[in-house]
């Protein structure tokens, strides 16, 4: 059995959103319930994990972005953008959020343990170098990321967002490197506006920002379709040295916030694949980190399904029937635009 850490907070919970926003402690309260009534969550390892410094999120993040989130701490409210806000503990909770993936991702490369998820409030992919945006203050993946390659000494990590939003920030951060290879597969055109097929990255990082933008209703074996022939063959060229994961899981099949049918098996399938990807290319270093998913009611199920699958209590088959996919023009157009940075 894989040593597993979920990496959990009382932050988490405390941060608050007005009434009625959906990105709701609920959400936590769910995964928490369902790991816990299962017996998996004492399958797991306690890890300790401590907040991130300014330092640490200022490799991906300005410094004028961490002091206007500084200084909402205390305060019982404010507005940051149209959808964006912060309670008393908000700003504690983001720095717990970038803390605890970067404690994660030292202790998988000191092999303490194989891999983590880190159940994160708030989300982090639509939070950009110098802007909260989509409920995110510090992009917790960019945060990271740009920790392994500064203090770790890496120079390939390959970032996967599977969130049904396109996570703005990360592609961002990164969007001039080669050392981060940035894979999204999303809605389009959907919240955030970005993630088309003209975005590519730039300079040095021209082809490192791999965009995979989606119409509505596709599900699993469409996911695994596109996981298999873009996906696979990017990273088999690109040799990641440690991949992160923007786990969002609002791709489900009745998300209020999206409009995918991926189902719950469809997610333990997509955490094989990407923890087989980890195994044949970087030793298995892997970590997970939470994003969006706003169906309360099934955030546990989902989640209890993926960590049975991390735990391997499971082993789900990553193959995908052709004949139940709708997807063939989005790999053919994929194939056609990026066929002059990698070989598909």
């Amino acid at each position: 059995m894989k040593k597993l850490s979920i990496v959990t907070d009382d932050l988490f919970l405390a941060h608050q959103n007005p009434p009625g926003h959906p990105e709701c402690p609920e959400r936590l309260l769910s995964i928490l319930g369902a790991l816990d009534s299962s017996g998996l969550m004492e399958k797991t390892i306690p890890t300790d994990t401590r907040p991130a410094t300014e330092e640490e999120i200022t490799l991906a993040h300005s410094k004028p972005h961490f002091d206007m989130v500084k200084n909402t701490s205390g305060k019982e409210f404010s507005q940051l953008d149209a959808d964006t806000s912060t309670c008393e503990v908000s700003f504690d909770a983001a720095l717990a959020g970038s803390g605890g993936l970067i404690c994660s991702v030292d202790d998988i490369l000191s092999e303490k343990i194989d891999t983590a998820f880190v159940l994160a409030r708030p989300p982090g992919h639509h939070a950009e170098h110098d802007r909260v945006m989509g409920f995110c203050l510090f992009n917790h993946v960019a945060v990271a990321a740009a920790h392994l390659l500064a203090n770790r000494g890496l120079e390939r990590v390959l970032i996967i967002d599977w969130d049904v939003h396109h996570g703005n920030g990360t592609q961002h951060i990164f969007y001039d490197s080669d050392k981060v290879l940035y894979f999204s597969i999303h809605q389009f055109p959907f919240y955030p506006g970005t993630g088309s097929l003209k975005e590519l990255g730039y300079k040095g990082g021209l082809g490192y920002t791999v965009n995979v933008p989606c119409p509505a209703m596709l599900g699993d074996e469409d996911y695994l379709r596109i996981f298999t022939e873009i996906l696979g063959p990017v990273a088999e060229q690109y040799a990641p040295e440690f991949i992160l994961i923007s786990a969002g899981f609002d791709a489900y099949q009745v998300d209020p916030l999206g409009g995918m049918l991926v189902t719950s098996e469809g997610f333990a399938r997509l955490t094989r694949f990407v923890m087989q990807l980890a195994e044949k290319h970087c030793g298995g270093n892997i970590a997970f980190l939470l994003e969006g998913g706003y169906n309360t009611a099934e955030m546990g199920p989902i989640m209890r399904s993926v960590i049975e699958e991390i735990l391997d209590l499971k082993v789900s088959d990553t193959g995908f029937d052709p004949k139940r996919t709708t997807c063939e023009h989005t790999v053919t157009e994929i194939r056609r635009i990026y066929s002059k940075f990698w070989d598909f």
